[in-house]
């Protein structure tokens, strides 16, 4: 090995940890961008209710029904009141279950799961 090849090798032996400490650093996992959902009410029925919810998403309630319906969170979380053929939305802002109805039609219920 020439004197060329060592002073190369010196630097790469030199540089090579701080590269792998800078590499660690920047792929920390990544920060989950927030989604939106649907959930449509038609039928006198809230519709499918997303899986994977988590804080910061968007629920968009879509109201397909005749009449005027409402998402109520139990907690007073949310609020959406719908006329028929409207759409609302709710950002979920807390982690846990979110069990909601419709203020008109109490037999309409359902329950969101929402993560960290």
């Amino acid at each position: 090995m020439g004197r060329h090849d060592r002073i190369a090798m010196a630097i790469i032996s030199a540089v090579l940890p701080t590269v792998a400490l800078v590499s660690s650093a920047t792929s920390a996992s990544p920060v989950r961008a927030a989604h939106s959902y649907t959930v449509v009410i038609d039928k006198m029925k809230f519709g499918a209710v997303p899986n994977g919810l988590r804080v910061g998403d968007t629920v968009m309630w879509v109201n397909r029904d005749l009449f005027r319906h409402t998402a109520t969170a139990a907690d007073h979380s949310f609020d959406i009141d719908l006329a028929a053929g409207k759409i609302g939305k709710t950002i979920m802002k807390n982690a846990g279950l979110a069990a909601f109805s419709c203020k008109y039609h109490p037999g309409m219920k359902g329950r969101l799961v929402v993560a960290k």
